[in-house]
């Protein structure tokens, strides 16, 4: 499975050769609920065909979703649904993500990829991750305030601590005296000491290759704030080895193993939220300060002009609002009645068109957004 956080927004917002395909569902995690999942995909591949017909009618359709209706053939992959699937492709790229919510169901034959559903996902203020870690296991989940999933690790992360007992570890312990027992050594340090000596050995160098790898395949993508979900003792471990700057100090002191996703998703909001809170409260101020200073607008039109020069540094976008309308090459903009199924929502326009241009985005709940407008923005000058 690919991964979002590695790929959004810089390989999906990139230049691909035309056709582009883009497919949206809602899937689900029960049966017998997610048996229509793949048959409504089959419907949305079926879009597809007629949406490459008429666009672009020289191209070989069947070679272009043959990798679509695989996946729509493949039982086991449709046993493992979170709340949404986006499956997008270009001549030489195909991805697919599960998703933790669910997406307006839709298929898009374009010359781009149709990325706009992903963003709202993805740039959420109040996202963060958590490291559950023993011994013997490690596993990766994110989420936010409302609702967390445990994640796929990236390939290079190991996973269990069988994965890391390599010939370095071999090495170090034979380099140490239990690896060569001296006569009447047994006895004065006894076969558990030894044992426990190997044990140290092998949980150190697993905490050490997860925390490099976590950080190189997951922090480094999302930025997000890392809690650490593990016994004290191990706690003491993995700090003492981590070079991650996303580990925060405050920590979920219990075996992970011993918790539910939605339990450790409870006990990490309540832990994180005095930290989101402080930075929603820092944005805020700084977009004050730079509204002052005519640096800043909560003016969509301002703020559209603006992003097409490209002088967007922050945008923040309100939750779950929508702003019917258009906006023209040179960047001015058509509203749209508030009830009409416009094609575009001008503020996932906007926050597409920041990304693009190198700025950040970020989702934050209505109550604590200034201006009513639905969107408020710091420039770079």
């Amino acid at each position: 499975m690919d991964q979002l956080e590695h790929d959004y927004p810089d390989l999906l917002l990139g230049a691909y050769p035309a056709p582009c395909l883009s497919v949206y569902q809602a899937t689900h995690r029960q049966f017998p609920d997610r048996q229509q999942d793949p048959i409504r995909f089959r419907n949305l591949i079926r879009s597809l065909e007629a949406g490459l017909q008429q666009k672009y009618p020289d191209r070989d359709a069947d070679a272009l979703l043959a990798r679509f209706r695989a996946l729509a053939a493949d039982a086991e992959f449709w046993e493992h649904n979170l709340e949404g699937l986006a499956v997008l492709a270009a001549p030489g790229m195909f991805r697919v993500y599960r998703l933790p919510r669910p997406v307006p169901e839709v298929a898009v034959v374009g010359d781009s990829l149709h990325t706009r559903p992903l963003l709202r996902i993805v740039q959420s203020a109040d996202r963060f991750q958590i490291l559950g870690l023993d011994r013997h296991r490690a596993r990766l989940f994110e989420g936010n305030r409302d609702r967390m999933q445990e994640i796929e690790l990236a390939p290079q992360v190991p996973r269990t601590v069988d994965q890391v007992v390599t010939r370095e570890v071999e090495r170090d312990r034979a380099s140490r005296t239990y690896g060569r027992i001296e006569p009447g050594a047994m006895g004065r340090h006894g076969a558990s000491d030894v044992k426990q000596d190997a044990i140290d050995v092998e949980t150190e160098q697993f905490f050490r290759q997860v925390d490099r790898a976590v950080l190189e395949y997951h922090s480094r993508a999302t930025g997000l704030p890392l809690l650490l979900a593990a016994l004290p003792e191990h706690q003491r471990l993995f700090r003492a080895l981590s070079v991650n700057p996303q580990l925060i100090a405050t920590a979920i002191d219990v075996n992970p193993e011993a918790l539910t996703p939605e339990q450790l998703r409870e006990r990490a909001w309540q832990l994180l939220k005095p930290w989101y809170l402080q930075r929603l409260a820092g944005m805020l101020k700084a977009f004050a300060a730079a509204q002052a200073a005519q640096h800043g607008s909560t003016d969509l039109s301002d703020v559209a002009r603006t992003a097409d020069e490209g002088r967007v540094a922050t945008l923040l976008l309100e939750a779950g609002r929508r702003v019917p309308g258009r906006i023209d090459a040179a960047g001015a903009v058509a509203f749209a009645q508030p009830d009409a199924a416009a094609d575009e929502d001008l503020l996932d326009v906007l926050g597409e068109r920041v990304l693009r241009s190198g700025g950040e985005v970020l989702v934050v709940p209505a109550e604590r957004m200034p201006g009513t407008s639905g969107l408020a923005a710091i420039y770079r000058y």
